[in-house]
């Protein structure tokens, strides 16, 4: 077969392609510029000259990367919007799990967010385009289908629906007052905090979610209470087991929370509860209430667009991916209200992937992408050792000695974030606080503490849970951010008080 090149500007810079042989139904292009780069910038207008992509995978986790792995290892140069904050942080639920025990592989056991940090980088060592990005609309009625977010917009031949699901609150009258300031959903994010250390806390939920939670909890607190509205756990007889036979954990049976009560200080100081069975009240002294109450499928963009089932979940074809739009495959927890395992999410991305393959070759539609071998950059170093000494003249810093030295003598707006080892959210803020940090790097200096490290300036900083960003500018503390912001809250703020 004859091959060809073909050029065009794409960011400014010529793209060319080269035509290689290929199979029948298959149409295979060479990347031959070295400095392409996909996906817009933040704020412009999407790209005409761009295409239309093989596959947009929506969402994290393992089946979302288990899918972007797959589809990137046969070319299809998948584009993939990992979220941002809306169903949980880039990774999924298991970002915020401890020990995960049954993934195949893994012997010893691995954290959540560490099995979730090798995924993604498995799935950029093969080429998947990543974006930190919540997808907000979806139309896939008209063909090409039409990907938006708040930075781009994307058209794809297939879509991957791997949002996964998002934890469920109690809605208690006075939630909202002591939301993380002494209720959260996450244990594993903010069970370190030392204002949690040797208190008395409680989780609300009797599957393997909250008993989880209890067990990592007794890490920290002297006691935790079990609280299920019905008369046993759900949970499974093993993590049952782990629970009644603990000594630091008492289950209490057909009770539920009514409201939080707080002190004369603002201070959360224990919950309102009822017996379901006798109606009963009383108030049960507690500094902390942990949510492990189930979740609900992220499936709300595609409403009236395919079909779903009466609690929100995706339909698909029993043992396959496939929805009820051609073209459109779903995978995770969106589309498994029964099984809910990391292993399950995992195989039904593969799945995904897969069957996306076998439908852009069927319909003629599959481009086959073979990128050039780039060498990696060496990643910076972000923070300084207090043994190797401190230079104020460096912008990142870590530890308690750089934020004291920095405190009173930097004349620069400073920057604290707050982690713990164990927080997935903290993995996801660092690099969205890194590029910003980039930006000004003469105007900010950076100190990352960790509160299990240096627990008494977490204390004395009032810090509740993690992530949180504080800024001080002049020895004095002007904002404080909980969470995960979007990086423009943060550029917005540099920007006025640099």
């Amino acid at each position: 077969m004859a091959g060809f090149i073909k050029c065009k500007e794409a960011a400014g810079q010529p793209l060319c392609f080269a035509r290689l042989p290929t199979t029948k139904k298959k149409k295979t292009w060479q990347l031959q510029h070295s400095g392409w780069t996909n996906g817009l910038k933040p704020g412009t207008a999407p790209d005409p000259g761009r295409g239309v992509e093989n596959l947009v995978i929506i969402g994290s986790g393992p089946a979302g990367y288990t899918a972007a792995i797959y589809a990137a290892r046969a070319n299809l140069k998948p584009v993939v919007f990992e979220g941002y904050q809306v169903g949980g942080v880039p990774g999924g639920q298991l970002m915020t799990t401890t020990e995960v025990e049954n993934f195949p592989g893994f012997p010893d056991g691995i954290t959540g967010p560490d099995l979730m940090d090798k995924m993604r980088k498995q799935a950029e060592r093969w080429g998947a385009e990543l974006h930190q990005e919540d997808v907000e609309f979806i139309d896939v009625k008209n063909r090409p289908f039409v990907i938006r977010s708040s930075d781009r917009e994307v058209k794809s031949h297939s879509v991957i629906i791997a949002t996964g699901a998002t934890a469920k609150r109690l809605r208690l009258p006075r939630e909202e007052e002591f939301w993380s300031r002494g209720i959260s959903a996450c244990a594993i994010c903010d069970g370190a905090s030392p204002l949690y250390k040797g208190q008395v806390l409680a989780v609300v939920g009797g599957g393997d979610t909250a008993t989880e939670e209890a067990i990592y909890l007794t890490k920290y607190a002297c006691h935790v209470h079990l609280l299920v509205r019905r008369d046993q756990l759900r949970a499974s007889k093993a993590m049952q087991d782990r629970v009644l036979n603990n000594p630091n954990i008492t289950v209490h049976f057909n009770t539920e929370a009514v409201d939080v009560v707080g002190n004369t200080k603002g201070q959360m100081s224990g919950i309102q509860l009822r017996r379901i069975d006798t109606g009963e009240e009383k108030v049960l002294e507690v500094k902390g209430l942990f949510y492990g109450i189930g979740h609900t499928p992220n499936s709300q963009l595609l409403q009236g667009q395919i079909e779903l089932d009466s609690s929100g979940y995706i339909l698909v074809d029993e043992g396959t991916a496939k929805t009820s739009v051609d073209g459109v495959f779903a995978a995770g927890d969106v589309q498994d209200h029964e099984w809910r395992q990391a292993v399950t999410a995992a195989g039904s991305g593969c799945i995904a992937a897969l069957s996306v393959e076998r439908y852009l070759v069927s319909n003629d539609l599959l481009v086959e992408f073979h990128q050039p071998v780039r060498e990696e950059k060496k990643k910076e170093i972000e923070g300084k050792d207090v043994e190797m000494g401190f230079d104020i003249t460096h912008t990142k810093h870590k530890g308690q000695y750089a934020l004291r030295k920095l405190y009173h003598g930097s004349p620069r707006l400073i920057l604290v974030l707050y982690t713990s080892p164990t927080c997935g959210p903290c993995r996801t803020l660092k690099p969205i606080l890194n590029k910003v940090i980039d930006e000004y790097d003469e105007y900010v200096h950076f100190v990352e503490i960790d509160i299990e490290e240096d627990p008494e300036i977490a204390e004395a900083a009032g810090i509740m849970g993690t992530p949180c960003v504080q800024f001080f500018k002049n020895k004095e503390m002007i904002r404080t951010f909980s969470g995960v912001k979007m990086k423009k809250e943060y550029r917005e703020f540099i920007e006025s008080n640099k």
